[in-house]
């Protein structure tokens, strides 16, 4: 059995545990009706088969447990000499040991125990020294965060922590789909990046009183990397998840102008997305897009991929140079997993951050939350495990280095997070082979702020970065890297935006930089439709100079078609694999997340 193969048993094994409540050492210990010790094992069984495998259980001197319908199974005790048995049973699909004997969650309303759960919040911010920045005062308080993604839904743990900005995805005509995320991606990384539960202030404040006898904080609720940092949610990504190009330029280029606005502090930028772009990146308009959102300023924070098995080099934005590239890795083994995109020699991701089985808040009746695979869901939580997750954390870390240094660059704020950053080895040995490998896969290292906050913040001078500044003057095809939205079977391709208007590199290149490519809420010669502060009024904040109440997308044609939905045909978020339900790196239309 491979490693994807070891790591989904283990997950079934827990959600079994987090369920049988009542089946514990004693009973594992218990003899069985036949004889011989009993095996506590979690059974799936084929569709319309459960009852018929329970009865081979009984006649086999087992017992059967709680059931667990999310994987037609259930859990059981059986003579350990009978487990083969039972697994050549017609009409059983697997048999898997139940290793873990305690209920995993200590906090029942949590589903998980987040003392000893790798992929828990409170190992997480612990592992990266979140946990020392709190403890020193850094929270995140007055850093926004602008994520770029799905949208957000104010569950638990995010309501009052979320400022909306524009909604530029193909749902922004509905009023009541302005801004949330239907699909279950952008929620999850705004939750990692800030989310808090609202009893949660005194950990989140830094209280080093608040940490129990293994130094955890807050294991009875959830809380984010920078839990009092605020999200400027720019929704891209429809219901479907399907999203342009062009819309990710625009949200970057919104970004920028707006990153100052009365009452709003951006300083970082969250992209968990990728495309395999066919162009350097000297040349490609999204990258350079991102990188001008950082010679404003900003710090911007990009997935390595997922295609690691497959693709070459970084995803585009990520394998622009200037900007901050994030790769994944297992924390349980502290390896890079093999889904992690690393890049090439010249371009390897700057940094890893934990990115399997992270547990994050889901969306009930989202896209993701629905799919009949997806056996993540834990409460309301969900695991998910890829770049994007990684990106989002280190994005917390950022602006908690964000809230210390509050004048520094973003090359300052790199700098200081490369080279503060803990080794990690995939390679095991010694010797310069094994050193270049695991530099190559694993960048800098596992971010590490517990160092990063005892070192001083290398100057401007020192930290300025020399790589060669993108033009932008590519194309947007070539940027899109075979992932389309369709209308209507027609997918939307050449230089053009979704509102069918040519789309000149060179010129928005031009505009970019000047950061005026937004004028009177108008972008790329249209009037981009459905956000929430039309009215010019935004929450508590009064905006000028803008008007998104323009045209709606029926309104707008590509390749002679009238635009009416949305498809992928291709890759694109960085996202992630869901316990069961891949979907990051995505393919579209006939595919499901990477």
């Amino acid at each position: 059995m491979g490693a994807r193969g070891r790591k989904l048993t283990a997950a079934v094994a827990v959600l079994a545990t987090a369920g049988m409540c009542g089946l514990g050492a004693a009973s594992a210990q218990a003899q069985t009706s036949l004889g011989g010790p009993a095996q506590p094992v979690v059974v799936i069984a084929a569709a319309g088969r459960v009852s018929a495998v329970e009865a081979d259980v009984a006649a086999l001197g087992g017992h059967v447990g709680r059931a667990l319908p999310i994987i037609s199974g259930f859990a059981a005790s059986v003579p350990s000499d009978r487990v083969a048995e039972l697994g050549a049973e017609p009409g059983v699909v697997s048999v898997s040991p139940d290793q873990k004997l305690t209920p995993m969650s200590i906090v029942p309303a949590l589903g998980y125990d987040p003392t000893t759960d790798v992929g828990s919040l409170a190992q997480i911010t612990k592992l990266t020294g979140a946990q020392a920045a709190w403890a020193a005062g850094d929270t995140g308080a007055g850093v926004d965060v602008a994520l770029i993604d799905t949208g957000v839904t104010p569950v638990a743990g995010l309501a009052g922590k979320v400022l909306n900005g524009p909604d530029l995805s193909f749902d922004s005509p509905s009023a009541a789909m302005t801004s949330i995320d239907a699909y279950g991606h952008g929620t999850f990384m705004a939750s990692l990046i800030g989310g808090r539960d609202a009893n949660a202030h005194a950990s989140a404040a830094g209280c080093t009183t608040c940490l129990n006898a293994s130094g955890y904080s807050d294991t009875t609720t959830f809380v984010g990397v920078a839990p009092d940092a605020r999200i400027v949610n720019v929704k891209v990504g429809a219901a479907d998840g399907a999203t342009d190009v062009s819309q990710v330029i625009a949200g970057i280029d919104w970004v920028v102008q707006h990153a100052h606005d009365p009452g709003v502090n951006i300083r970082v930028l969250n992209l968990s997305f990728g495309t395999q772009s066919a162009q350097t990146y000297l040349a490609d308009p999204l990258a350079y897009a991102a990188e001008q959102a950082w010679r404003h300023g900003i710090v911007v924070v990009s997935a390595a991929g997922n295609d690691g098995t497959s693709a070459l080099r970084l995803a585009d934005p990520a394998y622009d140079p200037t900007i901050l590239a994030v790769g994944a890795v297992d924390p349980s083994t502290m390896t890079v997993p093999s889904f992690a995109q690393h890049g090439t020699l010249l371009r390897e991701v700057d940094v890893v951050a934990p990115a399997v089985h992270v547990l994050g808040l889901r969306v009930p009746g989202s896209f993701i939350d629905t799919l009949a695979t997806n056996t993540g869901q834990l409460g309301r939580f969900q695991r998910g495990s890829g770049t994007s997750e990684a990106t989002a954390v280190v994005s917390g870390l950022v602006a908690l280095l964000a809230q210390r240094y509050p004048t520094a660059t973003p090359d300052q704020l790199k700098a200081l997070v490369n080279g503060t950053a803990t080794p990690v080895t995939t390679v095991s040995g010694t010797g310069p082979l094994a050193e270049l490998i695991n530099d190559h896969y694993a960048g800098n290292g596992l971010i590490n702020l517990t160092a990063g906050l005892a070192t001083p913040l290398p100057s401007a001078a020192s930290a300025t970065q020399t790589a060669t500044p993108a033009a932008g003057a590519g194309t947007l095809e070539a940027a899109r890297g075979g992932v389309y939205v369709q209308d209507n079977g027609v997918n939307l391709t050449g230089e053009q935006d979704i509102f069918g208007h040519a789309f000149s590199a060179a010129t928005m290149a031009g505009l970019e930089a000047t950061a005026s490519s937004w004028s009177a809420g108008t972008w790329n010669g249209s009037r981009w439709s459905g956000s929430a502060w039309s009215g010019s009024r935004w929450s508590t904040l009064v905006w000028t100079g803008t008007d998104w109440a323009g045209s709606r997308w029926s309104g707008s044609r590509w390749s002679g078609m009238t635009w009416d939905g949305s498809r992928w045909s291709g890759a694109g978020w960085s996202g992630s694999r869901w316990t069961g339900a891949n979907w990051d790196g995505s393919r579209w239309s006939t595919y499901t997340w990477n």
